[in-house]
């Protein structure tokens, strides 16, 4: 196939659907895979329709080891080669550390954090031999800031996601690979109704929210100049920067203090 292909995960809603549609857009097939094979169907059709590219669908569960293995043969048995990947689902998992069972946290961190790290460890070779790759890891706004009292290992799975990405990045420089990480803020999706936050979250300011268009526009431009980490929207980047400048323990203050209004101290 002349055209090149991308897989998201967590391509069913959201930013990852967003994504899914911007790169159909610049001419990218795709594979596209999450647990809700309905979803990702409805998706490839609307895709093909509009923008006459090839999709794959693969349901799959990353919360499975097995997960990662199993759709990387699948698309190789379909015959075509990764050339861009978007490591996108994702999810919180309310409540302060010890009220959700380990059991729990050890499939978040199957998730959020093992998943994506052994599939860009799966990719990574061919695209380096190709000497050409897009790798976007999805991580957040929230990685950027102090920790919170509740959903304790969000932001720093994310805050590793973006160290991660700016290693990848520093060394596929000469092969020819550009890996980024993307860090959204609050974006209109189903995240916040899956954490039970919607109802807290739905009280904060509009200049707060950004579209997930608007999120996967930023990261398809991001990518492509090569930038190892992109903060989305100018409310965003303020606060990053903020954070930065201020004292530690200032910073913190100002997290715990605001913590209630958009992380549950509890879980569901």
């Amino acid at each position: 196939m002349a055209r090149k292909l991308c897989l998201i995960t967590g391509a069913s809603a959201g930013i990852g659907a967003a994504l899914a549609r911007e790169y159909a857009a610049n001419g990218w097939d795709l594979a596209l895979t999450a647990r809700r094979e309905d979803r990702l169907k409805e998706l490839a059709d609307e895709l093909k329709d509009k923008y006459g590219v090839e999709c794959l669908t693969i349901a799959a569960d990353l919360a499975k080891k097995s997960a990662p293995k199993a759709i990387v043969k699948a698309i190789k048995d379909a015959g075509r080669q990764i050339d861009g990947l978007i490591n996108n689902a994702g999810y919180g998992l309310p409540g302060t550390y010890n009220q959700p069972s380990w059991k729990d946290h050890e499939q978040f961190l199957t998730v959020m954090l093992t998943a994506p790290l052994e599939l860009c460890y799966l990719v990574l070779p061919e695209m380096q031999k190709r000497k050409f790759g897009r790798i976007i890891n999805v991580a957040s706004l929230a990685g950027h800031l102090p920790g919170t009292n509740g959903h304790t290992l969000y932001g720093a799975d994310k805050s590793f996601l973006i160290k991660f990405s700016q290693s990848l990045n520093v060394e596929n420089l000469r092969h020819g690979v550009h890996v980024n990480a993307l860090c959204p803020g609050f974006t209109f999706s189903e995240f916040h109704d899956v954490n039970s936050t919607r109802k807290m979250v739905s009280k904060m300011p509009n200049y707060m929210w950004e579209s997930a268009e608007r999120v996967a526009k930023e990261g398809y431009a991001a990518v492509e100049r090569n930038d190892p980490v992109h903060i989305t929207g100018k409310v965003n980047n303020f606060l990053a920067l903020l954070i930065r400048i201020l004292p530690e323990a200032v910073g913190m203050a100002m997290m715990n203090s605001q913590s209630k209004n958009f992380r549950a101290e509890k879980a569901k």
